[in-house]
């Protein structure tokens, strides 16, 4: 039985011109293999063998995730939380990954899905070295589906605009907003948060 909440979504959007499905891609191309060598930034969707989903925001240098052929990517693992909410999914989970690049003062962006695997193998990581540290691992992605979004949510939100930033004064920093959430830990000012984090890149 259908879900009476569900709205007839037939009825509501018209149907995708011809490009906007002929537009993806089986594999890497000289066009998403230069966006991903400029991209330092990227948010990755995994799901859980119970049918979560979680995203978690991927940061490096410019072409931090690197292209291994027309079919495979790696992604290393810089220092986090350590709640491993994404390792854990694609090592226990669906193994299926999606990741949307970013550039900055661009305003399209690159989705990239496929399946995953996370490795440890030592020659691998050495190969990934960042900020003078290897990896502790490294997702390797085996690329199904590669395409272009047009700029319009980049348009609308106006991300990169110097007159859409927020200054940092606006929110207190992480740490504070933790420790008032749960009691833990000290609360830090952002700019000691700024200096530890930079610490542990």
């Amino acid at each position: 039985m259908s879900n009476p909440a569900n709205a007839d979504l037939g009825a509501i959007y018209p149907k995708p011109q011809e490009r906007v499905i002929a537009k993806v891609r089986p594999a890497l191309d000289a066009h998403s293999r230069k966006f991903i060598s400029l991209s330092p930034f990227c948010v990755m969707a995994t799901s859980g063998k119970d049918g979560s989903v979680d995203a978690s925001p991927r940061g490096g240098h410019p072409g931090f995730v690197h292209i291994d052929g027309d079919h495979r990517l790696l992604l290393p693992d810089r220092p986090g939380n350590n709640r491993l909410d994404s390792l854990r999914n694609v090592s226990e989970g669906s193994g299926q990954v999606q990741l949307i690049f970013f550039v900055p003062g661009l305003i399209e962006t690159l989705r990239v899905g496929g399946t995953a695997s996370v490795s440890a193998d030592p020659d691998l990581l050495g190969k990934l070295e960042e900020f003078g540290k290897p990896p502790r691992s490294v997702v390797s992605i085996a690329v199904q589906e590669v395409y272009f979004h047009c700029g319009k949510a980049i348009m609308r939100s106006k991300l990169w605009a110097q007159d859409a930033q927020v200054p940092r004064s606006t929110m207190p920093s992480i740490s504070e907003i933790i420790h008032d959430q749960t009691s833990l830990g000290a609360p830090e000012p952002q700019e000691v948060t700024d200096a530890r984090w930079r610490e542990q890149l």
